[in-house]
């Protein structure tokens, strides 16, 4: 037993070593109560009953430690046989749940680590808090085995798409990229996010940074490094599984990348779009500056601006860089024209008055907080250098955490 905690009586045919008043999770429970003195099963019961209809025969008891939340523990169990097709196997193993040394709960703590931190730091991590010793090649090894695991559970488990479709509120699509070092150099890794959210309160052009929007219901966050036209067709097949047949029911909220603009095209054709606001209104900065020595009249320009964007959409943007390119100078009207192409793609996507009116979303604020804070921060760690196939498995346990779908993966799966 690790940790130097005293041990309890040991049952005949083996022991278990466990902390004295530990607190142990409903699902390692029952593991730790195996390792005491076993029950007999009534001769014929259904534990050594065959398939094939026999009886299968007592091969004696054998002991294995099994590490759980509570630490490690040894546990006996018996090995039953049949004695014609000769099939065997431990029943408590396969009832307790047990697959190799580690417990439930004691893996679901280890990936819980391992896609929060850097391998080395989840091992040490887990030493403080829980008291258990894992190497930080066993997190990586189970980390990677459940990632891959975690991914085919969103793409084909019902239970991952159950609480989407019961949820209330408006659907939206968010989608983005933040680059990862692998080991054929820094690629993108893509990550598209689904989610409802209710309307707020009905809000002016003057106060689209100041009003308080309802946090999401439910979000569904899915990753891979791939190339836009796979990743696009993953939305397809989400749309589908979330119970969304119609694709006017989706607003689709993203930056200006024009990978993502055209994958709508394909697969979300009839969805509104918008503009993320942020990308923009900075766009509109930077050319005030340009426009400007002074920083006072950079911001009185950007500040008009930005009204009349939030306001009248393209129709009062293009207006205004039409007069303003009137009375500047050729560099400065270069400066004009790179706002208005940036602009003009999404002539249909800048509809930001209704949509403040209506208590709607304008930004795209929750797929980058992804990007960022969750899955940049992990897959980024310690300057980590990823192959393309393991970095996308660590991006499925990422993608539960960051969807509130952790317990229910672990639960289901």
């Amino acid at each position: 037993m690790s940790g130097g905690a005293g041990r309890q009586g040991a049952g005949r045919g083996g022991a278990v070593g466990d902390r004295a008043g530990s607190r142990v999770h409903p699902a390692d429970a029952g593991v730790v109560a195996a390792g005491g003195r076993p029950r007999g099963r009534k001769k014929g019961a259904p534990s050594r009953t065959c398939a094939c209809g026999l009886n299968k025969a007592h091969h004696g008891r054998h002991a294995r430690k099994v590490l759980t939340q509570a630490g490690e523990v040894r546990v006996a169990r018996v090995y039953f046989r049949c004695v014609r097709c000769q099939t065997g196997g431990f029943v408590v193993d396969e009832r307790l749940g047990i697959a190799g040394r580690y417990s439930p709960q004691a893996r679901r703590l280890i990936c819980l680590a391992g896609g929060s931190w850097s391998y080395d730091l989840a091992s040490r991590r887990l030493a403080e808090f829980c008291g258990l010793s894992v190497s930080d090649t066993t997190i990586r090894e189970l980390s990677q085995q459940h990632g891959a695991l975690a991914n085919q559970w969103l793409r084909e488990d019902p239970a991952a798409a159950r609480e989407f479709r019961a949820a209330t509120g408006d659907v939206e699509f968010t989608s983005d990229g933040t680059c990862v070092n692998t080991t054929d150099g820094w690629r993108e890794m893509k990550v598209g996010l689904f989610s409802k959210r209710r309307r707020g309160a009905s809000a002016t052009p003057a106060q689209w940074d100041t009003r308080t929007l309802p946090a999401p219901e439910v979000r569904i966050a899915f990753a891979a490094i791939e190339e836009s036209d796979t990743f696009g067709r993953r939305w397809t097949a989400w749309r589908r599984r979330l119970g969304l047949p119609d694709t006017s029911a989706v607003t689709v909220l993203a930056d200006g990348a024009r990978w993502i603009w055209e994958e709508q095209r394909k697969h979300l054709r009839d969805a509104d779009g918008v503009l993320d606001v942020y990308h923009a209104l900075q766009h509109i900065a930077a050319t005030g500056q340009a426009l400007f020595s002074q920083t006072d009249a950079a911001t009185a320009w950007t500040d008009a601006a930005r009204h009349i964007l939030l306001r009248d959409g393209w129709e009062g943007i293009d207006a205004f860089l039409t007069a303003e390119k009137a009375s500047r100078t050729p560099a400065e009207r270069a400066e004009l024209d790179s706002l208005r192409n940036y602009l003009t793609p999404h002539q249909l996507h800048l509809n930001y008055a209704a949509r403040l009116r209506t208590g709607r979303s304008i930004g795209s604020g929750q797929v980058e907080g992804a990007c960022k804070n969750l899955i940049g921060r992990r897959l980024k760690a310690n300057a980590a250098r990823w192959r393309v196939r393991r970095v996308n498995r660590m991006a499925g346990l990422c993608c539960l955490l960051y969807s509130d779908q952790w317990d229910t993966f672990w639960k289901t799966a």
